[in-house]
């Protein structure tokens, strides 16, 4: 009977850790507005430069990377639509300087994971402009379907 009890006991402080645990990293997965704004301010200035037609330096550049690697580190934990404004910005980064498959890769995540975003059709837009043939999804149309049933 100790055995029995001591092993429920177990079981739920160790379950009741396990769930601390994922909620905990939940609440970690969502970016910060704090974190979302440096990020933007930092393509901003990066756009600035570029419109001013002054050269990006090494630090420019690595800002730049920071930036996308801090994008994508985030869609792997969770998605959120404020990420689709910073993909379309540093999209437009790259593709101003050239960047093309930087560019092309920002513009297909905000089409990939942001379709129903305003942004989406810029996105596309940007993307038949550097070239690339993009085909939005078709509705599911199940209510003709079920008339012709």
């Amino acid at each position: 009977m100790k055995k029995l009890l001591t092993f429920i006991l177990t079981s739920f402080f160790l379950l009741s850790a396990i769930c601390l645990d994922v909620s905990a990293a939940k609440k970690s997965s969502k970016i910060s507005k704090e974190v979302i704004q440096e990020m933007s301010d930092n393509i901003d200035t990066l756009m600035k430069k570029i419109y001013s037609r002054a050269l990006l330096s090494p630090q420019d550049n690595e800002i730049l990377i920071g930036v996308k690697i801090q994008l994508d580190n985030q869609m792997l934990v969770a998605t959120s639509t404020e990420l689709a404004p910073l993909y379309y910005k540093a999209g437009n980064v790259y593709k101003l300087r050239n960047m093309r498959a930087e560019a092309v890769e920002c513009y297909q995540t905000i089409l990939e994971n942001f379709s129903d975003t305003a942004l989406a059709p810029k996105a596309r837009t940007a993307l038949l402009e550097l070239g690339i043939e993009v085909d939005l999804p078709t509705p599911n149309n199940d209510s003709e379907d079920d008339e012709n049933i």
